[in-house]
């Protein structure tokens, strides 16, 4: 299972994601992380935005509301999502992941 924290507005998780794939999409859970492919490479930020616009389209959340924390060089990230709740979060995961 992915896990959550839990604010007023937000909810940070951690994501580990893999540049350069065939196409951007969810690939399952890893060791607690969201495990997602990305199309884009990982130059000059494009797996970054990549991940940003893949997140918003998931959550149904403008790109502004979805915050990379930390990770900006790395495979592993944590991305932290603005005005959705958790219940919101756990919803999309389960039905996204149940597929996997």
């Amino acid at each position: 299972m992915i896990k959550l924290t839990v604010t007023a507005q937000t909810v940070t998780f951690a994501v580990r994601v893999q540049p350069r794939a065939s196409r951007s999409e969810i690939a399952g859970e890893l060791d607690g992380a969201l495990k997602l492919r990305l199309a884009a490479p990982p130059v000059d930020g494009e797996a970054n935005e990549e991940l940003i616009r893949l997140l918003s389209k998931l959550f149904r959340l403008p790109r502004a509301s979805v915050e990379l924390l930390s990770g900006a060089t790395n495979k592993n990230k944590v991305v932290r999502l603005h005005g959705v709740s958790q219940a919101e979060v756990e919803q999309t995961l389960q039905n996204e992941l149940r597929d996997k």
